[in-house]
């Protein structure tokens, strides 16, 4: 199926790794030009050489921080006046899975983490959804996909549920506001997914459990399992990629305002 993305531009936050990566790789083969960003210039440089090599397309490397404002406005309009335009963004940018004193008790979570969470994920996308927004209404066309998680539907992270959900809150009320200037806003909660950090994090759980890193992955994804799916494997970065480049493409004008869980069926709970 094409997608209609071949000349489209695109800005990628957090794209220097991870899932903002792997995003950024499937709308360059899709044929989208982009401007990859994120604090690290180093890994920025080294994404956009990869994603040159492996599909053609254009990929620009520019640094920003997402919790401040003017670094937000500078990195957006220069990544149009670069590109010539914009079309798509998308919002990755984050610390995964939140700070680490909120996967505990109430009483050990940090309030500085806290705050620097949200001000990173949830008000930096509405900061770069905030300066793109103007020239996407200019064209009468664009898409916004904001990349959440599934720590929003389960109960033990304050700090990665809370602002994951409130990613859900903004992506429909700037639908509400913008589909009438041809723009579509949509979310998507992925849910533990394979990416460069999977190695790592695997060892330690081998170590754990005194299996191989394969052993423990297989027994932490099999059924019954408490990170098990319906699909019983670990999704890839690249599925995400697949997804946000569908909804980024010409073929999802009707939806907007919407959230997809992209964690193979995580949970037993039913949503309508």
């Amino acid at each position: 199926m094409d997608f209609g993305l071949e000349g489209k531009l695109a800005f990628v936050g957090g794209a220097s790794r991870g899932i903002g990566k792997a995003i950024a790789l499937e709308l360059a083969r899709e044929g989208a030009d982009v401007v990859v960003g994120s604090r690290s210039m180093p890994d920025l440089e080294q994404t956009a050489a990869e994603i040159v090599e492996t599909t053609g397309r254009r990929a620009i490397p520019m640094s920003f921080d997402a919790t401040n404002r003017e670094q937000v406005d500078r990195v957006i309009n220069d990544a149009a006046d670069t590109l010539g335009g914009l079309h798509i963004l998308v919002n990755s940018a984050s610390l995964p899975g939140g700070s680490p004193s909120a996967t505990g008790p109430i009483e050990d979570l940090i309030d500085e983490e806290l705050l620097s969470d949200f001000d990173v994920k949830f008000v930096g996308a509405l900061r770069c959804s905030r300066a793109a927004i103007p020239m996407l209404k200019a064209q009468g066309f664009g898409r916004i996909i904001n990349i959440s998680g599934l720590n929003a539907r389960n109960a033990g992270n304050l700090s990665g549920g809370a602002r994951n959900t409130s990613l859900v809150h903004m992506t429909k009320t700037l639908a509400a506001q913008l589909g009438q200037f041809g723009i579509t806003v949509n979310c998507i909660h992925p849910g533990t997914t394979r990416t460069e950090r999977t190695p790592s994090l695997l060892a330690s759980r081998a170590e754990q459990l005194g299996v191989s890193p394969e052993e423990a992955e297989a027994q932490d994804f099999s059924p019954g399992s408490a990170r098990g799916n319906h699909i019983c494997r670990m999704v890839d970065a690249s599925e995400i990629g697949y997804l946000t480049a569908f909804l980024a493409s010409d073929k999802a004008w009707a939806i907007t305002g919407e959230l997809i869980a992209a964690g193979g069926g995580t949970g037993s709970a039913v949503y309508y």
